[in-house]
């Protein structure tokens, strides 16, 4: 276990299943997918049967607010305990290089642990690890919880490089045979397949490790972004998990004074992966609202007044092609049990359409809007939940990924939940470990 303070990345030690384990009922997807799906979890449920599972090590977030909220918390923490003493866990050393197989697309990325001094997820944050969206303080509580009485942790957290050259990630597969596999299986209910390497080489270690300091240099910082001194050196953003590093950071912060800053906690194991990867797609991330108490329409046309227009589609198809082919207009789709439409927006006070939309959302919901809001991936998903009775659904464009780090150097964070690597299927499957405590 090293650390790089300059980077703020330590190469951790990291916990995998024993041998014999079957990896396919191990390895479940991030929590916090298909929330307003629990015939998903519940097929998981099925799968995973009495099979040794991080199943039973998280909180899929489907159940957040229930009765048994408390129970299912303290036994996830319970099994951390068993299968750390039981041997159903055991350790490595060094950084994991991870490809994932989906869609026909592999995606590449390596395991390793950021420290939490470097991070800073308030507004205008100028620390070297950042977040991209808008942080939901209300959202932290129950994870924290979880989280403080936990002797491990397990990830879901994707965290962005901008490495266009290839530099520290794309080097460990030219030569293979350096590279020791630990894991290669398939994914349950149709997800792809994983694959993981042990990077245990101390020379492709320090390679990564240059590699990284390289793109925090800050004069070439400076030069890349276009950006002057005031500006500090932007080199993780957060991709996917931002809540997760969020709660991670919130604890550290409760632990520091009575632990010492030579305490596990102070860093958060992720996977750092390169924006600059030919797989990686930026999906938008669409809204649902249940349970209606208000007339959306005429509070959306009191809100933004001449400035909004509805224009009626004939089908969730037309919907879809009108918003992803608009280039200098703002347009989004709404979606209910009338059918579909699209929303133009005239001199909006944001750059990005989920903005606009989530400046009058935020307002109208704390009035009563609607019982609910969900944040869902994929059309056939807000086409189906918001052409349910009293729902409704709105579809939004994807952004483009070679904006995001100049657009967070300059313009902070963005809305929250503006963008997604990939839909839900494609999100992460925890798989590594890291004791925390």
């Amino acid at each position: 276990m090293k650390t790089y303070p300059g980077i703020g990345v330590q190469s951790a030690e990291i916990y995998l299943p024993k041998t014999g384990v079957e990896l396919t009922k191990w390895a479940v997807i991030a929590c916090d997918q298909f929330t307003s799906e629990p015939e998903y979890w519940a097929s998981v449920e099925s799968f995973v049967g009495d099979s040794p599972s991080t199943l039973r090590m998280i909180l899929p977030e489907v159940y957040l607010g229930q009765p048994d909220q408390e129970k299912r918390t303290k036994a996830t923490q319970e099994t951390m305990k068993e299968y750390l003493e039981t041997g159903t866990l055991v350790p490595f050393n060094g950084f994991i290089l991870v490809e994932r197989t989906v869609k026909g697309k592999v995606r590449r990325g390596i395991m390793l642990a950021l420290d939490l001094e470097r991070y800073d997820f308030t507004k205008g944050s100028q620390s070297l690890i950042r977040a991209t969206e808008g942080t939901i303080i209300e959202r932290l509580p129950p994870r924290m919880k979880i989280r403080e009485g936990a002797v491990l942790e397990l990830p879901h957290i994707l965290v962005l490089i901008d490495d266009p050259e290839k530099t520290v990630i794309e080097p460990l597969l030219k030569d293979p045979d350096k590279l020791r596999k630990l894991y290669d299986f398939e994914l349950m209910l149709g997800s792809g397949e994983l694959k993981g390497y042990l990077v245990e080489d101390s020379n492709l270690e320090a390679q990564v490790v240059n590699a990284l300091e390289t793109l925090a240099d800050p004069d070439k910082f400076q030069k890349k972004y276009e950006v002057g001194p005031d500006q500090g050196v932007l080199l993780f953003a957060m991709g996917d998990g931002n809540h997760s590093l969020a709660t991670a950071k919130a604890i550290w912060e409760k632990m520091k004074p009575s632990v010492g800053m030579d305490h596990p906690s102070r860093y958060a194991l992720v996977e750092i992966e390169n924006m600059h990867d030919e797989s990686l797609e930026f999906e938008p991330i669409h809204r649902v609202l249940f349970n209606i108490q208000k007339d959306i329409s005429k509070d959306l046309k009191a809100y933004f007044g001449q400035d909004i227009n509805f224009a009626k589609c004939e089908s969730l198809e037309e919907m879809v092609q009108i918003v992803e082919s608009s280039k200098d207009e703002q347009i989004i789709g709404m979606i209910s049990n009338e059918g579909a439409q699209t929303i133009h927006f005239k001199n909006p006070s944001y750059n990005l359409p989920v903005g606009t939309l989530q400046a009058f959302l935020d307002e109208w919901m704390k009035k009563g809007g609607a019982e609910e809001i969900d944040y869902v991936h994929g059309k056939n998903v807000v086409a189906r939940l918001g052409s349910m009775e009293n729902n409704c659904g709105f579809y939004l464009p994807a952004m483009d990924k070679s904006d995001l780090f100049k657009t967070v150097i300059l313009d902070g964070a963005l809305p929250r939940k503006t963008f997604s690597m990939g839909e839900a299927k494609e999100k992460r499957f925890y798989m590594e470990c890291r004791k925390i405590n």
